[in-house]
C-alpha cells in the first residue's frame, strides 16, 4: 500500500463522465463453487453518460440527479461511494469527498450505470487527491468493486473473460447507431442469473467464443454485426419479463439490424441502420407502448474520462 500525505491532497472539483455499455454478446459458463458464472463477452460503450463530480468534503457524502435518481442510494452502499472508500484504504487516506452523480443510464436496466459510477469516481478521486495511480492498479480497484467496473474504465469496444474483468481492447471500424427501450422498472441480475441456472442446468463450464461478431466489427460492417448478436441471459430476462420480447418484435418489424436484452435486462437494444433510423426505431418503441421510455446513442465511445478539472 502507498501512503499519501494529507497535505497532498487538492482543494479542486473533478468531473468525470464515464458511458453505460450493451453487451453485443453474451456468453455465461456453468455456475462456480464461489457463486460466479464465467462468462466471454463482447462490450461497446455507447453514449449514454454518467457524470461524477468529486470535490473536497468532510467525510464521504453523495448527491444524485437525473433519471431515476429516485432509486440510487446515496449511502456507502452505492457502488460510487465504495469506490472512492476503497481508492482511500488504498492509499490510506480518508475518504473526505463529496461526489455528486448525474444519471443517464437507466437504473437495473443491463447497462452498467452504477459501473459507471464506480469507475468515474475512481478516476475522479484519484485526480482531486493527486494521489497519480498507475491506470492497472485503478483496474485492480475497480474489478474489486464489480465485473462491469473495469470496462467503465477502458470504454471503446472490448472482449470480456472471467467474471468480465479481464478486459482486451476489440478491433472494431466505424460506428454502430442504437435505439433502447427503457422499463421503468429493473430486472435483477442475481435474479436473471438464478433464472439462467434453472433453465441451463446442464451449461458447459466454459463459454463459447465470438469469432462472427468479431469479424464483423474488424470489418465495420453493421448488417453482419446485427445477425451476430448475441445474448445467453435472454431467455432468463424474457421468463422474468415476458413483455421484452415484443419490444424485440417490434424493433425487428420496424427494420432492426438487430435487437437484444442488454445484459441481465431489462433495456432491449436494438441496432439501427442510421442515426436517422435509430430514431424511427425510438418512437415504434413508443407508438407500440413497448417501452416506458427511449433514448438513442451511438457507439463505441470512450471510457472515463475528466472533462472538468480546476479549482472551485
Amino acid at each position: 500500500m502507498s501512503l499519501i500525505r494529507p497535505e497532498a491532497r487538492s482543494e479542486r472539483e473533478v468531473r468525470v463522465r464515464a458511458p453505460g455499455k450493451i453487451n453485443l454478446s453474451l456468453r455465461v459458463g456453468r455456475r462456480e463453487p464461489d457463486g460466479y458464472h464465467p462468462l466471454s463477452t463482447v462490450f461497446q460503450a455507447v453514449s449514454v453518460y454518467e457524470d461524477v463530480v468529486a470535490s473536497a468534503g468532510t467525510g464521504l457524502t453523495l448527491t444524485v440527479t437525473g433519471a431515476q435518481a429516485d432509486r440510487v442510494p446515496t449511502d456507502e452502499t452505492n457502488l460510487a461511494a465504495r469506490a472512492a472508500r476503497a481508492l482511500a484504504d488504498h492509499v490510506g487516506l480518508d475518504a473526505d469527498v463529496h461526489l455528486h452523480i448525474h444519471k443517464e443510464v437507466p437504473v437495473a436496466g443491463g447497462m452498467a450505470g452504477g459501473s459507471a459510477d464506480a469507475a468515474a469516481t475512481l478516476l475522479a478521486c484519484d485526480t482531486l487527491w493527486r494521489t497519480g495511480l498507475p491506470r492497472e492498479v485503478l483496474h485492480e480497484l475497480a474489478a474489486a468493486l464489480g465485473s462491469d467496473v473495469p470496462f467503465g474504465l477502458l470504454g471503446h469496444t472490448a472482449i470480456g473473460t472471467g467474471r468480465g474483468d479481464q478486459l482486451a481492447p476489440a478491433l472494431s471500424r466505424g460506428e454502430y447507431h442504437w435505439a433502447f427501450a427503457l422499463q421503468a422498472e429493473g430486472l435483477s441480475t442475481p435474479r436473471v442469473y438464478a433464472a439462467f441456472d434453472d433453465l441451463h442446468p446442464t451449461v458447459r463450464a466454459v463459454p463459447g467464443s465470438d469469432v462472427a461478431l468479431l469479424q464483423a466489427l474488424r470489418a465495420g460492417d453493421p448488417h453482419a454485426v446485427g445477425l451476430a448478436l448475441h445474448n445467453d441471459l435472454q431467455e432468463a430476462a424474457l421468463e422474468l419479463a415476458p413483455g421484452l420480447a415484443e419490444a424485440i418484435a417490434v424493433a425487428h418489424d420496424a427494420g432492426a439490424l438487430g435487437a437484444i436484452v442488454s445484459g441481465s435486462g431489462p433495456t432491449v437494444a436494438a441496432l439501427a441502420r442510421s442515426r436517422q433510423h435509430a430514431l424511427l426505431l425510438a418512437a415504434a418503441f413508443t407508438a407500440a407502448g413497448v417501452a416506458d421510455s427511449v433514448l438513442t446513442a451511438v457507439g463505441p465511445v470512450a471510457g472515463a474520462r475528466i472533462i472538468q478539472s480546476g479549482h472551485e
